[in-house]
């Protein structure tokens, strides 16, 4: 039960802080929700480097036992592990891309 309120909470609350930085400014005038998209960059690389770690962590680690199971089928798993690394980076990359778009609208 309390993962279920605890997944229902940061549900609520990705969805009420796009709506909160993407609010009108007051009759103060001028651009008040610029802190909203310097968020979003952070989260875009934040999140997307934390992805990327994970899955080269396990994958590094998967290969590394396929590896010493069985020796005579490293250079198979070489190159699947190599081909694997470069589609998990480019996953970072993507986050990166989002936070120089996002960074432009500052």
């Amino acid at each position: 039960m309390r993962k279920i309120g605890s997944t229902l909470l940061w549900a609520a609350f990705f969805v009420l802080v796009p709506m909160v930085a993407l609010a009108q400014t007051g009759a103060h005038g001028g651009d008040g929700n610029s802190w909203g998209y310097a968020l979003g960059a952070g989260l875009a690389v934040g999140l997307a480097a934390l992805g990327c770690g994970i899955g080269q962590g396990l994958t590094a680690g998967n290969t590394t036992a396929g590896i010493a199971r069985n020796p005579g089928a490293a250079g198979a798993m070489f190159t699947n592990f190599i081909l694997g690394m470069v589609l998990i980076e480019s996953i970072s990359i993507y986050g990166l891309v989002i936070a120089f778009l996002l960074q432009g609208k500052i």
